[in-house]
């Protein structure tokens, strides 16, 4: 995937789950306090820090060999949900912030980087078909002009 293609996905995601875990700070912060705020802050930023990285590094790993980028998305995608697990549990009884809302952001934050990383790549005009420009459209194939 060229790195120009890359981008289209990191953008139409990131932005998007950031605005949501602005939203989550914003009510995090009202409904717990400033335990609340901490947990939707690290939840956030593990989330677009994760899936970023993951990104840039499927892009890295695809750049010269293409057919490998299913195998490698899955690779990647497996390790993100596997390292937010390692987090969660090292987390599980931490009294520095509140772990239902760090659980429930990095949730919120996870589904919707996942989805618009879904959608920026099925609207991407992003073309998986190239053609030679000198190709006759009467010829028949298997013979020769």
């Amino acid at each position: 995937m060229p790195s120009h293609d890359a981008r289209i996905p990191l953008r139409g995601a990131a932005i998007p789950t950031a605005a949501a875990g602005v939203v989550a700070l914003a009510i995090s912060t009202v409904l717990v306090g400033s335990k609340g705020l901490i947990g939707a802050l690290l939840a956030t930023a593990l989330v677009l820090a994760f899936f970023a990285s993951g990104q840039v590094a499927l892009d890295r790993m695809t750049r010269n060999n293409p057919q490998m980028l299913m195998a490698g998305a899955l690779l990647v995608y497996t390790t993100q949900i596997l390292l937010v697990g390692i987090v969660l549990a090292v987390f599980k009884h931490t009294t520095l912030f509140d772990t239902k809302v760090f659980g429930f952001t990095l949730l919120g934050c996870a589904l919707i980087w996942t989805g618009f990383q879904v959608r920026a790549g099925m609207k991407a005009k992003i073309y998986y078909v190239h053609t030679d420009s000198g190709d006759k459209k009467d010829s028949k194939p298997g013979r020769q002009p």
